[in-house]
């Protein structure tokens, strides 16, 4: 099996093994600098060198793996006038590029909004994005679909 023959899984944190876990700490230390090399990263997040070589290039973090590409957003709304042009506005200023909108017609006060979003020009992480729409008073709920090239 070629690399892109590979198969690609999202998966929540708590559920990964210690050492993955380890070493996505491990590859943060050195790329944000503060490690400066394996061996002090390793170190300092108690892994060892073999298993951060055996997942250095296995596991990455969500907003690594969304950067240029699709990702698609499922949002349960209360049905209130503005509602979506606030939504988007939002999603626009976090340099999101809206690709696609889908939303139900408001059923006992709550509609369902799909969006697909470019977000190749995020100016956020997608987890600081997700923060951001969470708390937006009329969002009741958001999911993450799925994400593509």
């Amino acid at each position: 099996m070629n690399k892109t023959d590979k198969k690609f899984y999202l998966v929540r944190e708590d559920v990964l093994p210690e050492a993955m876990k380890k070493t996505l700490d491990a590859k943060e230390l050195i790329e944000r600098g503060k490690a400066e090399s394996v061996f002090e990263a390793v170190g300092r997040v108690d892994l060892s060198r073999s298993a951060f070589y055996k997942y250095r290039d296995t596991v990455f973090p969500f907003h690594t793996v969304v950067k240029e590409k699709l990702v698609t957003l499922f949002f349960y709304l209360e049905d209130r006038s503005g509602t979506l042009s606030q939504l988007l506005s939002t999603v626009a200023s976090c340099g999101c590029n809206v690709m696609t909108i889908h939303q139900t017609i408001p059923l006992q006060g709550r509609a369902n909004v799909t969006l697909s979003l470019n977000t190749g020009g995020m100016t956020v992480e997608i987890e600081e994005l997700l923060s951001t729409l969470r708390k937006m008073e009329f969002v009741e709920k958001v999911e993450v679909l799925g994400s593509g090239a």
